[in-house]
């Protein structure tokens, strides 16, 4: 689904002949394939380069292309916007003359920015094109970002023991300038290290904080036990929570902008001896590619999913423990249906990221909104395609079958180790075989495992007990080195760079279905599925580790 800048651009090209409509709807395909800008895929696709396309969009404009490398834009010129609005929009000010101030823009071709800068500006502002990554690399020159560190912030700040009295107490402590700070700093820096939590942990005698980075944590400096109290208050408050309450565990939602980015922080409070843990979840939506080609599937997995889940009915199930990227995976599934020809309704506990065109539905036990309840009336709204964020009982799960049945197609979540385990533990929920048969057209189990870093990848010969911990010969590896991270700056000392899915995928056949009437066991089930094709977890990541992707520990820790 195409935004109104790419649309624009679309009838550019059209009109210049630079593309036919069937160029660009192959461009149209990728671009919604893979979550790439649209004038990026025009380019890789060859139709145009990046210096006459600047020139098209600019002369559809009437306006110029304005090269930054060429020019310095004077400091009272920058001045005119603030770092926040130039990050947010996307712009630099490269001219004014007193009435009239002239901007480069990412996005061009979007006029509402024009518009809104001169809102806020109370002056003319025309939009001039330059190249994407020098508008990036003058934004950062000319506003660099000098955040202060945790350590910076430590260091200023009194930490002498303090007493307080009441709740008024508390919260005066944790709205005073340094507590803010010091909590800005430390969501700053997990945001910027692409953290998923943050954990904030108090001690009979110590204050930890750590944030989690694929999957491992990470201790930050350690601040004076006394912060504890007005640093988790500060927390509270900013969710908007109780700061009285601290015998019940309380859940809320923090919404930032940071670097002009929309950050969603859900925090969860949890008494405990010593005081209240508290753990905020991030999701960054710039960050997270909702691509099936981004998730590093094997190409013949990735080529069954897609088929999977263009079929009009049927159940896709996504398996594994907690953290193990099956959220990812559905969304993913999701974006690549995601047509205006579909009608995509979604049940999620919560809800972790909007995707436009899909209606969303977040799930509330505490007031009797149930992924069964939530599933029962998405029948009466014309869906074509129904996912659900967990099967948790028999009733739902009978939902599911019958909607599945009736001409939709289900996707959601069960907790199992395993692919095969998951039709025996629709069984022993109290779903007959041959409705798992009828209706249930694959089951994709998977793990997320490290990728070496890039910046530090060193190859070595694997070692004989290497090869027997994996069960291959040196004869499998076939001459191929295997690579490790030595550990950089780039990522934290961990020789760990990102994660990819390793992943099994098993495929409802007719052998399949034969099997699954009988009552099998999972390993018959297992057996079969490997007989017909299907690679196991652990060989999958086997293949990761023969592509130099990851490590052999990496890969023997999750399977």
């Amino acid at each position: 689904m195409l935004d109104p800048e790419s649309l624009a651009l679309k009838d550019i090209l059209l009109a210049e002949g630079i593309c036919t409509e069937e160029q660009l709807q192959d461009v149209e395909d990728e671009h919604d394939r893979t979550g790439k800008k649209f004038s990026n895929v025009v380019i890789n696709y060859g139709f145009i380069d990046n210096e006459k396309l600047l020139e098209l969009v600019a002369s559809s404009l009437g306006t110029e292309v304005f090269d930054l490398k060429l020019q310095d834009v004077e400091r009272h010129v920058i001045d005119m916007i603030d770092p926040e609005t130039a990050r947010a929009y996307g712009v630099l000010p490269v001219d004014f003359d007193g009435s009239l101030l002239r901007v480069v823009s990412k996005n061009p071709l979007n006029f509402q920015i024009a518009e809104e800068l001169q809102f806020i500006l109370g002056h003319d502002v025309i939009v001039l094109v330059a190249d994407e990554s020098n508008i990036e690399t003058a934004i950062e020159k000319y506003y660099p970002t000098t955040m202060a560190t945790v350590e910076d912030v430590l260091s200023e700040m009194d930490t002498t023991d303090q007493e307080f009295l009441n709740d008024e107490d508390i919260e005066n402590a944790a709205n005073e300038t340094p507590i803010v700070r010091f909590v800005n700093v430390i969501l700053f820096q997990a945001i910027k290290d692409q953290a998923s939590d943050i954990h904030f942990e108090p001690f009979e005698k110590n204050f930890r904080i750590r944030y989690r980075v694929d999957g491992a944590l990470y201790e930050m400096p350690e601040p004076p036990k006394n912060l504890a109290v007005p640093v988790i208050s500060r927390l509270k408050i900013m969710s908007n929570l109780n700061i009285s309450e601290r015998r019940l565990p309380q859940d809320g939602r923090i919404e930032l902008k940071i670097g002009g980015k929309p950050i969603d922080l859900r925090v969860s409070c949890l008494p405990t001896s010593y005081g209240e843990s508290v753990v905020l979840r991030i999701l960054d939506r710039s960050v997270v590619n909702l691509s099936l080609d981004a998730l590093g599937m094997g190409q013949d997995v990735l080529d069954t999913l897609r088929e999977m889940i263009h079929r009009p009915n049927g159940i896709l199930l996504v398996t594994g423990p907690t953290g193990s990227g099956k959220s990812t995976t559905l969304y993913s599934c999701l974006n690549e249906i995601n047509e205006i020809g579909e009608k995509l309704l979604t049940s999620e506990d919560p809800v972790e990221y909007d995707i436009e065109g899909i209606m969303q539905v977040p799930i509330n036990e505490a007031v009797g909104m149930t992924f069964h309840k939530a599933l029962r009336a998405f029948l009466r709204q014309d869906p074509d395609r129904i996912m659900l964020g967990e099967i948790r009982d028999l009733e739902t799960a009978k939902m599911a079958i019958e909607s599945s049945l009736t001409g939709h197609f289900v996707l959601s979540t069960l907790h199992t180790n395993e692919a095969a385990a998951t039709v025996t533990r629709l069984s022993e929920m109290g779903i007959e075989p041959f409705l798992i048969c009828s209706s249930v057209v694959g089951v994709l189990s998977q793990r997320l495992i490290r990728r070496v870093c890039p910046h530090c990848k060193e190859s070595y010969e694997p070692t004989d007990e290497e090869l027997e911990r994996m069960r291959v010969s040196r004869e499998d590896v076939g001459g191929r080195k295997f690579y490790y991270g030595k550990g950089c700056q780039a990522c934290n000392l961990s020789g760990y760079k990102g994660r990819k899915a390793i992943c099994e995928l098993l495929v409802m056949t007719k052998g399949m279905t034969d099997m699954i009437s009988t009552n099998a066991s999972t390993a018959e089930i297992r057996e079969k599925a490997a007989s017909e094709g299907m690679r196991l977890i652990r060989d999958d990541g086997i293949m990761a580790i023969m592509n130099g992707e990851t490590t052999v520990d990496e890969v023997l820790r999750y399977t």
